[in-house]
C-alpha cells in the first residue's frame, strides 16, 4: 500500500486523492508520469484565452446586437439590460469555445500555448460531458469557482467545477 508523499499517510487501494491532506496520488499509484500544471500556468492560459476570445466575441456580439439596440432603444433607455445581454452572450461563447476544445483535444489554444492539458483524474483523456461541466465554473461562475477550489482543494489544484467533473489540469508530455 503506497503513502502519500506530502503528509506521509498510508494510501488505501483505488484512491486518487491523500485522504488525510487531499494531496494527489495518482502518479505513484497509476506509475503515470504527469503533473499538475501550476495555477500561474493556468491563470496565463486563462488570459490567452479571453484575449482570443474577445477578438471572436466582441465583433460577433457588435454584429448581432447592434441592430437590436436601434430597435428597441436598448442602449439609450437601460445600459442595463444591453450589458446583460452582451455580458451573457459572451460568456454562452466562452463556455462552447471550452467545451469544445477542452473536450475534443484536451487544451484551449492557451493551453496549447502553455503546455498544459486536461485530462480526468485517472490520466483518461477528456470527453464533452466532463468538459462541458468543467467549463460551467470557468465560464459563468469563475470567482466562486476558482476561490472555492483554492480553499478547498489546494494540494490538488482544482477548480470546484474540476472537482465536479473528475479532472485535473496537468503539463502535457512532450
Amino acid at each position: 500500500m503506497p503513502y502519500c508523499r506530502y503528509c506521509g499517510f498510508k494510501i488505501p487501494e483505488d484512491t486518487v486523492f491523500c485522504p488525510n491532506c487531499g494531496g494527489s496520488v495518482l502518479r505513484e499509484r497509476l506509475g503515470l508520469r504527469f503533473e499538475l500544471a501550476s495555477w500561474a500556468e493556468r491563470i496565463v492560459a486563462y488570459f490567452i484565452d479571453i484575449l482570443i476570445l474577445g477578438l471572436i466575441v466582441i465583433p460577433i456580439t457588435s454584429i448581432i446586437l447592434w441592430p437590436w439596440a436601434h430597435l428597441i432603444n436598448v442602449f439609450r433607455q437601460n445600459w442595463g439590460f444591453g450589458f446583460i445581454v452582451s455580458f451573457s452572450f459572451s460568456n454562452v461563447i466562452s463556455f462552447l469555445y471550452w467545451t469544445f476544445l477542452e473536450g475534443v483535444y484536451g487544451q484551449s489554444i492557451g493551453k496549447i500555448a502553455l503546455k498544459i492539458k486536461v485530462v480526468k483524474v485517472d490520466g483518461k483523456p477528456m470527453d464533452i460531458v466532463s468538459a462541458a461541466i468543467e467549463s460551467l465554473g470557468k465560464s459563468f461562475l469563475l470567482p466562486i469557482d476558482l476561490i472555492l477550489g483554492l480553499i478547498i482543494y489546494p494540494q490538488r489544484k482544482q477548480r470546484l467545477f474540476n472537482y465536479v467533473s473528475n479532472t485535473i489540469v496537468v503539463k502535457a508530455q512532450q
